[in-house]
């Protein structure tokens, strides 16, 4: 099974203070609640991923690699695991008060409970991100 979503944020910020986060893998990792370290070879990083599912008793590496880069519009990443694949892609585009940012993951489980994980707690891992973001960007919610 393959969990897919999209979100998207809106900020009254310019285009390029939003690249300068989304575009650094550092801030992208550490945004995330389940990463656990990570370190950044830039434009790539290395995450240790504590996923709470029981098959999963360790920390999990996930060797993240950037496939497309058009800045300051567009990135995409992909992260592979023994446990997971995950791709991700961040649009940002000009509006009149701001910018928007449009986020879409895919992930692929290869072990049980890995989907179903991803499925329930995507939304709170998108709010994660958008709130980095937001005090990134010295603007509140």
């Amino acid at each position: 099974m393959t969990v897919r979503v999209s979100r998207t944020f809106e900020f009254a910020a310019p285009v390029e203070d939003v690249w300068g986060f989304i575009a650094d893998p550092g801030k992208r990792a550490g945004a995330i609640s389940v990463v656990a370290s990570f370190e950044v070879d830039a434009p790539d990083a290395t995450w240790q991923v504590a996923l709470p599912i029981p098959i999963v008793r360790s920390t999990v590496t996930v060797e993240t690699e950037e496939t497309a880069r058009n800045p300051p519009h567009y990135v995409q990443f992909v992260g592979t695991s023994r446990v997971f694949r995950v791709r991700g892609e961040h649009t940002i585009k000009e509006t009149e008060g701001g910018c928007r940012l449009v986020n879409e993951f895919v992930v692929d489980g290869r072990l049980p409970g890995v989907e179903r994980f991803f499925e329930k707690n995507f939304d709170d891992e998108l709010s994660n991100l958008e709130s980095a973001l937001r005090r990134d960007l010295g603007l509140t919610a």
